[in-house]
């Protein structure tokens, strides 16, 4: 029944319920993705990326640092994942209050292109508190889901079979596609970094290539056609597909070929769970599209008062997203420039999201209060 469980609580009787239990979903890995950012922020403790060519974090045994950058992989493939499921719950919502497909393309279109644009302006300056100047164009996450978003909005009307299967067809072509050498700098096409190979050229840094990311997409697009036709089965489904994911990503891994990107390091448990993440290798979204679709199962078995908190969070992801970083990279200038290490870091990662909490809520409830059409739903 709505209101004992998390599956649903709807504000008033013309508006269709929400989904709490992607909601807190959407808020628990925004609660990991502060962590990784408070760590690179304040701690100084992150490694090189987890790219599929050149250089390759080697953690050395260190288990907290690997630890404390592991647990947030789960944050990206969880984003574009819910944003996928986000945009059918979204049309399907707007179809109710009369939209048609056109404006619900146009609105979706111009939200990517917003995302994009708060990619270069507002993001991008973030990074580089308190650092000098840099010459690259930095090419992030919010560039790679408003970019996933419009091409997104193109196939809403793809029967549900041809959305998960083109999902799964470009995070698979992904690996295929990547070109076999992965050592040594190679200056590739600008578009061709932007759409499947991160790395720097021609002064940008592409982390977040749009193809493997909109293969994501897809997914979430096909599950939220099951929210959208029966939410209570696929919550609780959900359960069982991660639990299945994450049982396919051990033989996978443990064949340490197709599948991986690199190669393991060597045969200790760090080395098996460092995978590659740019582009994401299919093992390593099995593992973490795994976690996130058991997290989303619990969820959907859990009183809706336990859900609340990481609800107000997981409903303003845009406003967190931007607002956390300037605070972890204010913060980490006034504790020490030189970075504190990571044990250290840990109670301020806490203190910014104690500080973030009351102004999402504010910000959140001021939102819901806007027309469905207003600009700040862009937001």
């Amino acid at each position: 029944m709505a209101g004992s469980r998390g599956l649903s609580a709807p504000s008033d009787q013309t508006k269709p319920a929400r989904l709490l239990p992607l909601d807190a979903l959407r808020g628990a890995i925004m609660v990991l993705m502060a962590l990784d950012h408070a760590n690179s922020l304040i701690a100084h403790g992150k490694l090189e990326f987890e790219l599929w060519a050149d250089q390759f974090p080697h953690y050395a045994g260190d288990a907290l640092t690997f630890l404390t950058r592991f647990v947030t992989h789960v944050a990206a493939p969880g984003f574009f994942f819910l944003m996928g499921a986000g945009m059918v719950l979204f049309a399907v919502s707007r179809r109710r209050q009369g939209w048609g497909n056109p404006r619900i393309m146009r609105h979706l279109a111009l939200r990517g292109a917003l995302l994009i644009t708060l990619q270069f302006l507002v993001e991008n300056p973030a990074w580089r508190i308190g650092q000098p100047p840099d010459p690259n164009i930095y090419f992030g996450v919010l560039y790679c889901l408003g970019g996933a978003m419009i091409l997104g909005a193109l196939l809403l009307r793809l029967p549900t079979g041809w959305l998960a299967g083109l999902g799964a067809l470009l995070v698979v072509s992904t690996e295929l596609l990547l070109p076999e050498s992965r050592g040594g700098y190679v200056q590739y096409a600008p578009l061709l970094r932007m759409w499947l190979l991160p790395g720097y050229t021609q002064g940008m840094f592409v982390l977040y290539p749009v193809m493997p990311w909109l293969g994501v997409t897809g997914l979430g697009m096909a599950y939220g056609r099951w929210l959208a036709r029966d939410r209570e089965t696929a919550c609780r489904w959900a359960l069982w597909l991660g639990a299945a994911a994450l049982l396919l990503f051990v033989p996978l891994r443990l064949l340490n070929g197709f599948g991986s990107i690199r190669p393991l390091q060597d045969d200790g448990w760090i080395a098996f769970l460092n995978l590659v993440k740019y582009p994401p290798s299919i093992a390593f979204l099995l593992l973490t599209l795994g976690a996130d679709l058991l997290i989303l199962g619990l969820f959907a078995r859990a009183a809706e008062a336990t859900l609340r908190p990481l609800v107000i969070l997981g409903r303003t992801p845009l406003f967190f997203y931007l607002t956390h970083l300037y605070l972890y990279g204010y913060m980490g200038q006034w504790i020490d420039p030189a970075g504190i290490g990571i044990p250290r870091m840990y109670p301020y990662w806490l203190l910014g999201l104690a500080i973030l909490f009351p102004f999402c809520w504010l910000y959140g409830r001021f939102k819901q209060s806007r027309p469905a059409d207003s600009v700040w739903r862009y937001l």
